[in-house]
């Protein structure tokens, strides 16, 4: 049985509102217990992000949902055009912070783009690898000739979890036990590093008769969840075992008083594992399927913070798979950290910038902390 070629024929992003540099971002998430940060310059120092986007006013109301957001994205495939979208026949959604449980997220975003008509829907959950999960689904049906063409979508709206409201509670309990009120690291250090976005590829068995098209030559995920206890968490708390109590088991007082539904990370934990993990991960991946880091023009890993960047290129050193800085590919200063959605916005930026030429290798490079996984992924462009 011969499996189809699977090519991404176009891009496309949606970045909700205007950018918002570093000194801007309290203005929008608020203070908690009307007190300025104590982290927040020493994360952004480190995280390198200079602008990012919120789906939010300066009021800290919504201005977008994440499926509307997710939607838009899809309609810039298209130039929004009905003939395009009725074209679809697969919709496949990846993100980590849906706006609600049920339904899922790729149905609602399917309810924003009713001209599709009655097609098959997919949500993959997650953290950063959501946006690859879902990227891998629609890679699947084309290959397999389920489908002639597929959206992929990676997506965040993660400034509703990073508003003050969400903290407030908890810092008010610990003002009245007569403790510093202010958040633990844990908690407050996402709140300079994720953002808001949504982006899309458009992908075909059948590449661009003009301009380019990205092959994907294969998606490949590894989990490291059998070896270490999570890291990244939200709707749940750590407990001294290392497991997860869920928000499902606490009380109403305690969701509030504790911060239950707030984003957490272990960042001992990160540190330790994260890099060293990917590495391992992209080393055997590239045995695997034969390639050589000499080979590859760009390479496009997913990073939450500039800190990292000395951190990775030193790990692929040591597993002997050094690919030089200038063959990176990053855009984490100008968009921020949007989570499943980054690895989108690297290829959207690449894809549309013009410097790509038939023959050169992208890859890419996509962790996930939330109990450490990953997922690698090779592109020709042609």
């Amino acid at each position: 049985m011969s499996l189809n070629k699977v090519y991404i024929t176009n891009t496309s992003v949606f970045l909700p509102n205007n950018p918002i540099s570093n000194d801007e971002m309290e203005s929008y998430l608020g203070l908690i217990n009307q007190n300025p940060s104590k982290s927040k310059g020493i994360v952004l120092r480190n995280n390198g992000i200079k602008n990012r986007y919120y789906a939010l006013s300066k009021e800290g109301l919504p201005t977008h949902t994440n499926a509307e957001m997710t939607a838009l994205a899809v309609r810039a495939l298209f130039d929004n055009k009905e003939e395009g979208l009725k074209s679809i026949q697969f919709l496949s959604c990846g993100t980590s912070s849906p706006d609600q449980m049920m339904p899922s997220h790729a149905v609602m975003t399917h309810g924003w783009l009713p001209e599709t008509g009655n097609i098959e829907v997919v949500s993959s959950a997650g953290v950063c690898c959501a946006g690859m999960h879902a990227f891998k689904h629609a890679y699947l049906a084309i290959k397999a000739g389920e489908k002639q063409n597929a959206v992929a979508t990676g997506s965040e709206r993660f400034s509703a979890s990073l508003v003050s409201k969400i903290y407030e509670d908890e810092a008010q309990k610990l003002k009245q036990l007569k403790i510093d009120p202010y958040i633990s690291f844990d908690k407050e250090f996402l709140r300079w590093m994720l953002s808001d976005g949504a982006a899309a590829f458009l992908m075909s068995d059948i590449k661009n008769e003009s301009g380019i098209s990205l092959s994907v030559d294969w998606i490949e995920g590894y989990s490291f969840a059998n070896e270490l206890e999570a890291c990244m968490y939200m709707a749940c708390d750590k407990q001294k075992d290392g497991t997860l109590k869920s928000y499902l088991d606490f009380t109403q007082e305690e969701l509030m008083n504790k911060s239950i539904l707030s984003i957490k990370q272990d960042v001992k934990l990160l540190s330790k594992y994260i890099i060293l993990l990917g590495g391992q991960g992209l080393k055997d991946v590239l045995e695997k399927k034969k390639v050589n880091t000499s080979e590859i023009d760009y390479f496009l890993p997913h990073m939450s913070s500039d800190f990292f960047r000395s951190k990775i290129y030193d790990q692929l050193i040591v597993n002997g798979n050094e690919i030089p800085y200038e063959k990176w590919f990053v855009n984490l200063s100008s968009v921020g950290n949007v989570g499943s959605c980054s690895s989108y916005l690297m290829v959207n930026e690449l894809f549309h910038s013009r410097k790509l030429k038939k023959g050169q290798k992208i890859l890419m490079l996509v962790p996930e902390s939330s109990r450490f996984s990953y997922v690698f992924a090779l592109l020709t462009v042609c």
